[in-house]
């Protein structure tokens, strides 16, 4: 199931930034950035009594700001707020409650949402300064202390965090359904595709970025393979749609990239890849989940002799991180090649489920470090001893080496093209675990 999502939310200053920066650094794995999709981040994964959940970093709400950039991040906060299991609300003991408070508590409690105040920048240990209880009047429940800086009360306020996730539920669906989450940025075609497939209106059409208001599941079989098509929501809600928002909508796609097997990524032919179709595609890479690049609207594009293949290669230069994902160029107004579509879900969906044995990928590790020579340094050559698949989707592989230092991205990175030029992996990434190892153990 997808993880609980936690929202960080709260005025300018407060502190947010280093809470967030604070709890990543210290409780929480967060996935390696992908150079040029995620330059912005404002969420990571983070870890708590065993149960992983998602933080986001909201930005400062100012409630009466005219300022178009303040109000951009209220309307962010807004989409947090809505998908969020938790909110966080972090106020600043040293500058008492103030009239945005006031008004972000008005907010939050309009939310429905089970919501923990968190006073910050206490920053020494013992009774809680009595400023503390000016921020009862906010009538949200009891105020924790915290300090972001010094980490002074963190524990006890995830724990109550923890208190209010969702229960974990088993996944509802037979182990032989593929799940496939159709992601892009809003208007790009997704509710179109999936009504073309299944043949009905099943889901409502608009060309109003914002109408698909939750992850809709829609069933669906081809032959003997079964389907369940998971529709990402858009926006909010039609009276916050602004074409700036558009950027925080990839808050929307996150919990069905989660729980998908297969994501279809959709591309608007006519507007290209968007530093947002970059960052929804970033997320699914670094998710590890097998992937296909679909460019809709393929029929308003006017054509001439190499113009596929010309946007193809600009396709792979905007996901270059995604090189492995296969390209597929369709209509859904028109049908064109969408019948083609769930051959490739299947095919990749295969790929990322693909087991080499350890004798065999041995083998090809011996080959590969036989034509191309490990990098040294200092005189010091990495060696790799030994090599093993632990996991698939994506599909994952632990390499003994000497010294783990030695390995070098490129060379990885050419382990990698070995593999796929070997075995296939089309349309999933591959994941390299590095054990450290002395010779004679």
């Amino acid at each position: 199931m997808a993880k609980p999502l936690v929202a960080i939310v709260g005025r300018p200053n407060v502190g947010k930034s280093t809470f967030f920066n604070y709890i990543c650094g210290k409780r929480i794995s967060i996935v390696e950035d992908t150079p040029g999709v995620t330059r912005d981040r404002i969420y990571a994964e983070a870890e708590w009594r065993n149960r992983k959940f998602t933080l986001i970093d909201t930005g400062g709400i100012e409630a009466y700001s005219e300022d178009e950039i303040l109000q951009q991040m209220r309307r962010q906060a807004e989409v947090a707020i809505d998908m969020a299991d938790v909110i966080i609300f972090l106020v600043d003991v040293r500058g008492g409650v103030t009239a945005s408070d006031n008004e972000i508590a008005t907010m939050l409690r309009k939310s429905q949402k089970p919501v923990i105040v968190a006073a910050n920048k206490v920053d020494n240990v013992g009774e809680p300064p009595v400023e503390i209880y000016e921020f009862y009047n906010l009538a949200m429940g009891d105020v924790m202390a915290v300090s972001s800086i010094h980490g002074l009360g963190m524990g006890d306020l995830l724990d109550e965090v923890f208190k209010y996730f969702p229960e974990e539920k088993e996944e509802e669906y037979e182990e032989d359904v593929i799940k496939v989450a159709i992601i892009g940025k809003p208007n790009s075609g997704k509710s179109s595709l999936i009504n073309r497939v299944v043949g009905e209106e099943r889901l409502i059409v608009s060309d109003i970025p914002g109408t698909t208001r939750d992850a809709i599941d829609t069933y669906h079989e081809v032959g003997d393979d079964k389907f369940v098509l998971i529709d990402t929501a858009g926006i909010r809600r039609q009276s916050k749609i602004n074409e700036k928002i558009e950027k925080y909508s990839i808050l929307r796609s996150w919990n069905a990239i989660e729980r998908a097997d297969v994501c279809v990524i959709m591309i608007d032919a006519q507007d290209g890849v968007t530093e947002q179709d970059t960052k929804i595609a970033g997320y699914a890479h670094e998710q590890g989940k097998a992937s296909i690049i679909v460019v809709n609207k393929w029929d308003l594009v006017e054509k001439e002799t190499g113009t596929l293949e010309e946007y193809r290669q600009r396709v792979v230069e905007k996901l270059a991180f995604m090189q492995y994902a296969p390209i597929v160029f369709i209509s859904v107004k028109t049908g064109q090649r969408v019948n083609k579509l769930f051959e490739l879900v299947k095919f990749v969906n295969d790929q990322a489920c693909l087991r080499i044995s350890t004798g065999m990928l041995n083998d090809l590790l011996n080959e590969a470090t036989a034509m191309v020579q490990p990098p040294s340094d200092k005189g010091k050559r990495l060696k790799l001893y030994y090599a093993t698949q632990s996991a698939v989707r994506p599909p994952t592989f632990v390499i003994f080496v000497n010294k783990i230092d030695l390995f070098h991205y490129s060379y990885e990175r050419y382990i990698e093209n070995q593999l796929r030029r070997s075995y296939g992996f089309e349309g999933t990434p591959i994941r390299f675990i590095h054990r450290e190892r002395d010779r004679e153990t």
